[in-house]
């Protein structure tokens, strides 16, 4: 078993037997081509977050009842994550079903829909309607952008493709800041603010059009062909030969396996629930350190710290969300060098240093724009700079490759509901902590679930750079059930009778 795992292409023993048939990261532009419009879902998904932080200050001005009520301003904030959720949930569904493609497609009709929605908002209940649509829409690109990307990518650089969607999440929410300040001198601002995120989603159904399938869907749906001509712009002839032999040998047999998958059967077999379980916990944690506290409400930390006007908060902001995109352009490269696992765990060091300082900057609100709202700004700068390049691209990361193929659609479903789940608790109880107990001692939450974070992540979480598919199932067969092949067959029998 070992000796064939490592002899199958992409594998470290077959790329060191034939290094020239090694890719990197800028050799094919067609990989970066497709990946970068599938990448436009993650940049939706960063713009939605992103953006409402700015247009609520707005939002406020022309509302009193959302002035007045904080349920109101975070029903706002988190509708769109509830939509996430369901979308997320039907997402990994939708893909098995209907291919990545077509997902995608959907996802961008749904968004366009939302976006019209909200900047035509005549009341607070149609605009919450309209985040609902745009979160459904963002649901379903969480699952299917990353599984997109892994599933036409070589194995040495799927880490740097797949978190190339991270930085196009980080960049839209990049982009939502800058929109945000360009329209705070236009009538109706946080109408444009909330409006033109229809447009990426327009861009990408119309560049979508012309892209293929993934691959490795094809050819479980026995259309070879369509297949192999995907892969021959992929790979090298030689390389080609053996991928094209080494799905095709795959395919049937991963054929047969999908049709018994069932949602029970990732808590039924021992290694599924295992990845799952590593896979989901890594989502939690991603949003449970607090990352969308800092992107959602942002400019209002940055008030809370003294700093009143909305214009400075935004712009202040805008710099916060510069340094997570130049983070997350790291991560793309240490992600494949210096490992998933090891920088995860680097990354959740200095949250954890970052979270401690913004819990000492809270602790005295008296000093506005003095000492203490400096002090918090450059905590938020920190976070973001340690976040950014590993507990922002490493759960997706991850979860893009940790599950056998006719499990991917499913358990990646899955783990982006406990992501949007977890996100909807952050987001929606956030404030009304901050009023029971204080921002300083919110942010010391923050920090010791940062520790429980960090010995999750080094106790469960294998190193998979670099690895095949074959070989990161492989970890958790092992894992399962040891060194003893019998054993694991004896017991996946009893499970399936």
């Amino acid at each position: 078993m070992t000796g064939s795992i490592q002899s199958t292409p992409g594998s470290s023993g077959y790329l060191d037997l034939y290094p020239d048939r090694k890719m990197s990261f800028f050799k094919n532009p067609y990989i970066l081509g497709l990946t970068a419009v599938a990448g436009i879902g993650g940049m939706l998904f960063g713009y939605d977050t992103g953006v409402i932080s700015g247009a609520l200050l707005y939002i406020k001005d022309d509302f009193k009842e959302v002035r007045e009520s904080n349920f109101l301003q975070e029903a706002i904030v988190s509708m769109a994550i509830a939509g996430a959720i369901i979308g997320a949930a039907a997402g990994g569904w939708v893909n098995d079903a209907f291919g990545r493609k077509k997902a995608t497609l959907f996802a961008d009709v749904i968004f366009a829909l939302g976006a019209v929605g909200m900047a035509l908002a005549r009341d607070p209940y149609i605009l919450i309607s309209g985040r609902f649509l745009v979160g459904l829409a963002v649901g379903v690109a969480s699952v299917t952008a990353p599984v997109y990307i892994a599933e036409a990518s070589p194995s040495e650089i799927r880490g740097s493709l797949v978190s190339t969607n991270v930085l196009m999440i980080t960049g839209g929410q990049l982009l939502s800041y800058i929109v945000n300040l360009a329209f705070t001198k236009v009538p109706g601002t946080w109408r444009w603010m909330l409006g033109v995120s229809g447009v990426p989603a327009v861009i990408q159904f119309v560049l979508m059009l012309f892209l293929p399938e993934s691959p490795r869907w094809l050819f479980i749906k026995s259309r070879k062909n369509e297949a192999v001509d995907v892969l021959s712009k992929i790979y090298n002839l030689d390389r080609l030969e053996d991928e094209v032999d080494f799905l095709t040998a795959q395919s049937e047999q991963e054929r047969q396996e999908r049709n018994n998958v069932k949602f029970m059967n990732v808590f039924k077999s021992k290694e599924i629930r295992l990845a799952f379980l590593v896979g989901a916990g890594l989502q939690a944690f991603q949003q449970f350190v607090g990352i969308n506290t800092v992107m959602y409400y942002s400019p209002t930390i940055v008030q809370m710290a003294g700093f009143h006007s909305n214009e400075l908060a935004l712009l202040l902001s805008l710099i916060v969300a510069g340094m997570n995109a130049a983070g997350t352009v790291l991560g793309i490269y240490l992600i494949d060098h210096a490992g998933r696992k090891k920088l995860a765990l680097s990354s959740l060091g200095g949250v954890f240093a970052s979270l401690i300082l913004l819990s000492i900057a809270f602790s005295d609100q008296s000093s506005s724009n003095g000492f203490y709202g400096w002090l918090a700004v450059l905590g938020l700068a920190l976070y973001i700079a340690f976040f950014s390049p590993g507990m922002g691209p490493v759960p997706w990361t991850v979860n893009s490759e940790i599950y056998p193929e006719e499990y991917r659609g499913i358990c990646g479903g899955m783990s982006a509901t406990v992501c949007w789940v977890s996100n909807l608790i952050v987001s929606l109880s956030f404030l009304s902590v901050v009023d029971a107990v204080g921002s300083g001692p919110t942010f010391l939450i923050f920090a010791a679930i940062t520790v429980f974070a960090f010995l999750f992540v080094l106790l469960y979480v294998p190193e998979t750079k670099g690895l095949t598919f074959d070989e990161v199932e492989a970890i958790w067969k092992e894992r399962a059930w040891g060194q003893n092949p019998d054993t694991r067959t004896l017991l996946d029998g009893e499970n399936q009778s």
